[in-house]
């Protein structure tokens, strides 16, 4: 074993110790000893056993760790520390900015035991109602994760998306030069609109192949290499990039490959033969195929939908007439209500705002008690009379508690015109818990909107097993719509169920999850995957008028 793994081991251990607050002055030596092994000037595996507690700055305690080290190739009061502390919350210690003392505070105090739910953290404004934390130390955080989290090459859609889009322009500004009269289209995984992007493809149809190709290699903006059949690069965060070239003339059939997963493509074509043609729409059509969009193309059962002309006319961002799931500075929000309201109104020019402030139970958010609901609902009363017709629906975000429960009386839930039930907390559930816990809340009669489903985390946390079905039919069968969590970090319910959702004759929901006025603008993403799940309008419940929510959450309420 090196001197450097016997350094970062110790060093590990002095991290550990301090985020246990175990004795300061046997902390600061196995920290002190960490620095003396790394600057040794010999190796230790070479040293004689009984000499090594001569070594200046180790005596015989430390010394007796490093011989373990040396010996077994691990230590024993390592492990048994390592099994007390949280995964999530030890790879913590990677991230740039923040120690021991910062993560002891994100662990104990604000129950966040992994870096996805840091994230997170970082999105809400949380981090900053912590001690020792302000609005700057939250962003060094937050840039720092997304560092750590582009590292292995894997991004969120919207973290790639502005990228992305302004290569697209770039590309076609350089064309312009390069070869005038050229198609460009972005493919594969972004154009389908996928919530992970692994790497960003390009097709160019040029009418001067070889010239486009030989100049490729000099475009200032990518550092570019010739492939086999692309002209490849990876950028400093780790995104991958392709950019394919081909004749002009198999511009649409190659753009078509690229985009459709592959056995998409190949049942299409199979239909379509071989081209050329002159657009995508053409391909589809001489397949004897409704035109499939490109979210869709996942080979599900759109090819089928296709064949028999039913595919759904997918909802766009411009049919939403309100924003349901929305936090306020009554609890964990940036904005205050009105500001909230207002931003809706003048700004998105909607139609409604669905508050849905903590319940009691986070207390980490400010949850409201009965009290503060009380008083929310007076400022709720006095807006709606200053913004009308506009309207602020009285939502609550309410825990899902572990037996199912929410976690306010009827008496107190009856007063909200809406809930969105979710869970917060003891996520280390398995299928049958979580399942039952669901099923529970699902079944309250005051329950309108089942929140974020599994409470996934994009990336980083996958998020407690359900079963999904016995869920969606249980939404069915008490009249529970489901919320797509907008928030890119979320998208959750993952669109791979909203067929059968929708099947079921659930509605869904894009929610936002805004905790700042920023925050509404989530719901494009929402759209995203919910066009991917094959999401109409008619489908969602906040695509329904001021008038036709209404009467919705008035049904709802008519049936307690």
């Amino acid at each position: 074993m090196e001197n450097k793994t016997i350094a970062r081991t110790l060093r590990l251990l002095s991290q550990l110790m301090e985020l246990h607050e175990e004795n300061p002055f046997k902390i600061k030596s196995v920290a002190n000893a960490y620095f003396k092994v790394d600057k040794l000037p010999f190796a230790l595996k070479d040293k004689p056993v009984d000499e090594i507690d001569q070594v200046d700055g180790i005596g015989k305690s430390l010394a007796a760790k490093i011989i373990e080290l040396l010996e077994t190739g691990e230590l024993q009061e390592l492990n048994t520390i390592l099994q007390q502390t949280p995964e999530g919350v030890v790879e913590m210690l990677g991230i740039k900015g923040i120690g021991p003392k910062k993560i002891l505070i994100i662990w104990r105090t604000l129950g966040i035991e992994t870096i996805g739910e840091l994230y997170y953290a970082c999105n809400e404004n949380r981090l900053i109602e912590a001690k020792g934390f302000g609005l700057k130390t939250q962003e060094e955080i937050k840039n720092a994760i997304e560092f750590k989290l582009a590292a292995n090459g894997r991004f969120l859609f919207a973290q790639v998306e502005a990228f992305a889009k302004n290569l697209q322009a770039q590309i076609s500004e350089w064309l312009i030069n390069v070869d005038n009269h050229s198609l460009l289209g972005v493919a594969g995984q972004f154009r389908r609109s996928c919530e992970i992007i692994d790497e960003l493809e390009f097709v160019i149809g040029a009418e001067h192949v070889e010239e486009v190709q030989k100049n490729l290699e000099s475009f200032e903006p990518l550092s570019l290499i010739a492939g086999e059949d692309a002209f490849i690069t990876t950028t400093e965060t780790g995104l991958r990039i392709k950019i394919f070239v081909v004749d002009k003339t198999e511009f649409y059939l190659e753009w078509f490959k690229l985009t459709g997963n592959p056995e998409h493509v190949a049942k299409v074509l199979e239909l379509a033969g071989d081209g050329p043609f002159s657009n995508e729409e053409e391909i589809y059509r001489k397949a004897g195929l409704a035109f499939i969009e490109p979210e869709l193309r996942e080979d599900f059962d759109e090819i089928e939908l296709a064949k028999e002309n039913k595919l759904p006319a997918l909802i766009t961002y411009d049919d939403l007439k309100g924003s349901l799931h929305n936090h306020s500075t009554w609890s964990d929000g940036v904005h205050t209500l009105e500001q909230m309201a207002v931003y809706c109104k003048d700004v998105l020019n909607l139609q409604y705002l669905g508050i849905c402030d903590h319940s009691k139970t986070a207390v980490y958010a400010k949850g409201l008690n009965e009290q503060r609901v009380f008083g929310q609902h007076q400022e709720i009363d006095e807006l709606n009379k200053k913004l009308a017709p506009f309207k602020i629906f009285k939502g609550i975000e309410s825990d899902i508690l572990s037996d199912g429960s929410l976690d306010y009386s009827d008496d107190v839930l009856k007063t909200f015109d809406f809930v969105v039930a979710s869970v917060h907390s003891n996520l280390r559930m398995d299928e049958a818990k979580a399942t039952s816990r669901l099923l529970k809340a699902i079944e309250n009669p005051y329950t309108t909107i089942l929140g974020h489903p599994t409470g996934r985390l994009l990336l980083s946390r996958a998020g407690y097993q359900i079963d999904y079905k016995k869920i969606i039919d249980a939404c069915a069968a008490n009249n529970v719509v489901i919320e797509i969590n907008a928030n890119p970090l979320r998208l959750d319910l993952d669109w791979r169920w909203h067929r059968y959702a929708l099947e079921k004759g659930v509605l869904l929901s894009v929610n936002p999850d805004a905790h700042r006025t920023e925050g509404f603008h989530d719901m494009k993403y929402g759209i995203l995957v919910a066009r991917k799940g094959g999401l109409s309008a008619d489908k969602c419940l906040n695509a329904f008028s001021l008038e036709e929510i209404a009467t919705f959450f008035d049904n709802k309420k008519f049936r307690v």
